[in-house]
């Protein structure tokens, strides 16, 4: 396990967002005795557990685009990721696509709130649920058990997503929004996609 921590941790990516995340913690630590921080903190990751799934079915599972650029973009995003499922360097989302929406999120947030205490406390409880996200993921990919029978179900869910059909199972960290947009069934019931390895190929 400690090999596996070693190899999420260094990553350079998570590297990048690990200090950012713990600069914005140590900014966000001294305003904690505030119960709007809290709600702040709580919301930001809320936002982030329903977007993960958001993002991975409308945005990563578009049919291929006719856009050369635009394909090339979501090929690194998340075509080439299906193709080959447990390369690392394909696991993670890269920087350029993570820290431009993270900074749009803060500026929507204290276009909001107008505080920028509570702005910070917001795009901290994203970042750290961004972070759980990208180790969820990890995990999925690698021999690692989880230690809890839920954590074991979700790992089983992301690999049904990747081997058996890409048209469900889009929860990463979580099932609930699956579940309450219908694209959590029992694996039994659902066909084998001759294209989850392969979104390009979508008719």
């Amino acid at each position: 396990m400690k090999k596996y921590g070693k190899e999420f941790i260094t990553f350079p990516d998570v590297m990048v967002m690990l200090i950012i995340f713990a600069a914005m913690l140590a900014l966000t630590v001294p305003n904690l005795s505030d119960w709007k921080v809290w709600i702040a903190i709580g919301n930001g990751m809320i936002m982030y557990a329903i977007s993960e799934y958001m993002i991975h079915r409308f945005l990563f599972h578009i049919k291929k685009p006719n856009n050369p650029f635009l394909l090339k973009l979501i090929k690194r995003l998340h075509y080439d990721h299906h193709v080959d499922p447990d390369n690392v360097k394909l696991l993670f989302l890269p920087l350029w696509f993570s820290l431009p929406n993270f900074m749009i999120l803060a500026v929507v947030c204290y276009a909001i709130t107008r505080n920028l205490e509570l702005t910070i406390a917001f795009v901290t409880g994203v970042i750290g649920y961004f972070l759980y996200y990208e180790w969820k993921h990890f995990v999925a990919h690698k021999p690692i058990q989880p230690a809890t029978k839920l954590g074991k179900q979700i790992k089983k869910s992301h690999l049904w997503h990747h081997y058996k059909n890409e048209n469900y199972w889009f929860g990463v960290t979580h099932r609930a929004v699956d579940k309450t947009m219908g694209t959590y069934r029992d694996h039994k019931e659902v066909e084998k996609s001759d294209t989850a390895r392969d979104l390009e190929k979508r008719a």
